[in-house]
């Protein structure tokens, strides 16, 4: 198969082209540079010019492939609003690209704020007041005879990047303390950024093979839930700095737009999906990755790097 795969040069892009590769297909990678070109054609895909924000590009991209994996999305927390209905459109013109043509389409969302204070299911519907909807597009989309499923993402993770822990590392460099909220012992869900990977190719191939499979959604969780406050310590010891609790009616002077999420307990369970597709993730544990990655300020990845990604 040839595989239009949106965000193909960002963190988890970059592990899914040779995860995809290596599994006998090609890759049409979106790129809106000629340094992303030239990485993709180095990885042995090929490069395809555009942005999310250019829906012909996406609209020609999809036409010319024979299945999507969208993961592109601009993460600006400053305009999270703007950026989740670019997602909608982009979403939206990849899918009447693929209408009536019975290719795979495989969309990228959160697990976030599904289920606080319980372990989340695959079952469970998105929450319908986050602005980010490309779950529900992606699902409204399925009725236009379009082979559709959604992975949701945790805490992604290697030794360089580690979702919205990235922020967090930059927040503690930046106020010279690693900070938790209350007890700290609310809990984030994490996978390794390869055993994510693995996930959407096999979330692709049971949309291709099944021809009756749509609107799946998968967990891409390898641990159900990482305290919190075991993430600030290992990143206090990282930097050097004070590990300190904050009270919950401090944490948004404190983490900024990070406390949407810094105190709540967003555990998520995979096990659905690794009935579903025999997904068995291997990699090293989220502390295990924080515990490995240098924490000098040269070897860091700024939080505007993070962002772009």
């Amino acid at each position: 198969m040839r595989i239009f795969v949106t965000g193909a040069t960002g963190f988890i892009g970059s592990a899914i082209v040779p995860e995809l590769i290596n599994a006998g297909h090609e890759v049409l990678g979106l790129t809106r540079s000629e340094a992303g070109a030239k990485s993709l054609l180095a990885a042995g895909a090929q490069a395809h010019r555009g942005d999310l924000a250019d829906l012909e590009s996406l609209r020609k991209g999809a036409a010319k492939s024979d299945g999507v994996i969208h993961l592109a999305f601009i993460h600006d927390f400053s305009n999270y609003a703007t950026s989740a209905e670019t997602d909608i459109r982009a979403i939206e013109a990849l899918g009447a690209a693929l209408a009536g043509s019975d290719r795979p389409f495989v969309v990228t969302s959160g697990i976030g704020l599904v289920a606080p204070g319980r372990a989340a299911t695959e079952d469970d519907s998105p929450d319908s007041q986050f602005p980010r909807k490309s779950e529900q597009t992606a699902l409204g989309i399925a009725s236009r005879d379009v082979r559709v499923s959604v992975v949701r993402l945790p805490q992604v993770h290697n030794t360089v990047k580690q979702g919205l822990i990235t922020y967090a590392i930059e927040l503690a460099r930046q106020k010279g303390v690693s900070a938790y909220v209350g007890d700290g012992w609310n809990r984030w869900p994490a996978v390794h950024v390869l055993d994510a990977a693995r996930l959407y190719r096999l979330a692709l191939e049971k949309l291709e093979k099944d021809k009756l499979e749509t609107g799946a959604r998968y967990h891409a969780v390898a641990e159900e839930g990482v305290p919190m406050r075991d993430i600030a310590e290992v990143i206090g010891r990282g930097l050097k700095v004070p590990v300190v609790s904050v009270s919950p009616d401090e944490a948004s002077a404190h983490f900024g737009w990070l406390a949407l999420f810094a105190g709540r307990d967003l555990p998520a369970s995979s096990a659905l999906t690794r009935e579903r597709l025999a997904w068995r993730p291997t990699g090293p544990g989220l502390i295990e990755d924080l515990e490995q990655m240098r924490y000098s300020e040269t070897d860091a990845v700024p939080a505007s790097v993070a962002r772009r990604a």
